[in-house]
């Protein structure tokens, strides 16, 4: 009796302890690199020819995650799934340029913490569209995007850093409207679509590619500095980076450290904007009270001849790069740090996603997600504070924006039900020759780099991974 009686005690003592930490409110502070490689940062690789000591040491003081995975291989579908913790390919379109992608009224990070009594400020890149699509009227305001998602303050632009047209927004308005034009820039020695590369089109006033990601990181300084006059209230702050993402334009500081490697010295000017950042909340006494979380939205743009050329591999030995459906595509660096909360220097195998992050906030803050939201979001909660050792939130999860490139990762292993990259490594789609399978099958523990398709070894793998696929799209969610 009395042995049962101290059990129950104890088992009351734990889960208080655990709603104590759960429903602190910290304040939280998301930062989302932009076509970043999972080997970039030299805390996934050590062979990686970035330098990145700030996030070297923000691993160091916190948790890495090893298996994180971005909801799409792409900006769009990755940020639609980071923001409403649903997979992109159940919303009817993934192009911002005809519109907005998240319908009125649907439960994002940003909306789900201003209800519990978050600040909630995003600055960067939004990529999710505006009413009007692509045409922007600047008198008047820009509806559909941050402003009406949750976010009480926005400051940053449409897309990336290579489409136009043109200029900053803050909260719904203009900065200044693009009444100028701009021609195409490029890079001798790179791809088409690398180094300073940016489409011609039309530019404001004044607005120069090179200054965005310094304006970005001050904005965020400006923004944590004014947040610690208001101690009383939480903050979310979502900062959305417009680099490594071409335009590659890094100040010659970082030049100089990057042995002549125009990538890695732009993945140094990122790193040097973390360290902006978190140096911020430690001067403000901000960070012992703080989650900080950091990714990237998908793979590298980083060739083969690059990684042979440079010495450096983007994706750290993983197959493809940003836009396929490989591991290289949208396996991605994901850093977590709460001091007193988040061991230090841990490292997790849980396989995570970005639509996981809206339940993780959920749980943190003590808030119940309504039946129509989060449909594939679950909470990892647990394993950032290391309550549930051994017990991943997650088994499986789909990637992929339109469902005719999806792609079902169960366990160990991977599906793609094609033959090709899906992306942008050549083929992206290919029809088998004689006698080859018509799809692929990877055993990710044995074959991490995928370069041995056992898909006509294992047809009963294979059946029950396309009958999976077509129950979780059937269902409409995979969240109970």
């Amino acid at each position: 009796m009395i042995r049962r009686l101290f059990l129950g005690l104890l088992a009351c003592a734990f889960t208080v302890g655990t709603l104590a930490a759960e429903f602190a409110r910290p304040n939280i502070v998301f930062i989302l690199a932009d076509d970043m490689g999972y080997g970039d940062p030299a805390c996934f690789n050590s062979q990686s020819k970035c330098p990145t000591p700030h996030l070297d040491g923000l691993a160091a003081q916190g948790m890495r995650f090893t298996d994180a995975h971005a909801a799409g291989p792409l900006c769009v579908p990755s940020r639609y799934g980071l923001l409403t913790g649903r997979y992109p390919f159940r919303n009817f379109s993934m192009e911002p340029s005809k519109g907005p992608l998240i319908e009125p009224g649907r439960v994002t990070i940003a909306s789900l913490l201003r209800e519990r009594g978050y600040a909630t400020a995003m600055i960067g890149k939004w990529h999710l569209g505006f009413e009007g699509g692509d045409q922007f009227d600047c008198s008047q305001a820009l509806r559909g995007g941050p402003f009406d998602h949750g976010f009480a303050y926005f400051f940053g632009q449409h897309a990336s850093l290579d489409i136009p047209p043109y200029f900053l927004i803050e909260n719904d308005h203009c900065v200044a409207a693009p009444t100028d034009h701009i021609a195409a820039g490029s890079s001798p020695g790179w791809s088409p679509i690398q180094g300073a590369f940016w489409r011609a089109g039309a530019i404001a006033p004044g607005f120069k590619h090179e200054d965005v990601l310094p304006t970005y990181t001050r904005k965020a300084v400006e923004y944590l500095d004014a947040r610690a006059k208001s101690p009383g209230q939480p903050f979310l702050l979502y900062l959305a980076l417009t680099a490594p993402h071409t335009p590659w334009l890094p100040m010659e500081a970082f030049r100089a450290k990057s042995a002549g490697n125009l990538y890695a010295a732009w993945v140094a000017q990122v790193d040097d904007a973390v360290g902006r950042v978190l140096a911020a909340l430690v001067r403000e006494g901000l960070s012992d009270h703080t989650l900080v979380l950091f990714s990237s939205d998908n793979g590298p743009v980083w060739y083969p001849a690059d990684v042979k050329k440079y010495g450096h591999a983007a994706a750290a030995g993983f197959r493809g790069m940003k836009g396929d459906v490989w591991e290289g595509g949208h396996r991605e660096p994901f850093l977590a740090r709460w001091p007193g909360k988040i061991k230090a220097g841990t490292t997790s195998k849980d396989l995570i996603c970005f639509t996981d992050v809206l339940a993780t906030f959920a749980a943190l803050t003590g808030a119940t997600l309504p039946a129509g939201a989060g449909e594939d979001s679950f909470s990892f909660l647990p394993e950032l504070l290391g309550e549930r050792p051994g017990s991943p939130a997650r088994s499986e999860l789909i990637i992929g924006q339109g469902r005719a490139n999806l792609t079902i990762r169960q366990g160990d292993w991977q599906l793609i039900p094609f033959l090709g990259s899906g992306g942008f490594t050549k083929p992206s789609r290919r029809e088998p020759k004689a006698g080859e399978p018509p799809g692929q099958l990877y055993n990710l523990a044995s074959d991490p780099g995928q370069t041995n398709n056992v898909y006509a070894a294992h047809p009963e793998i294979v059946q029950r991974l396309t009958s999976r696929v077509a129950e979780l799209v059937a269902q409409g969610r995979s969240r109970p």
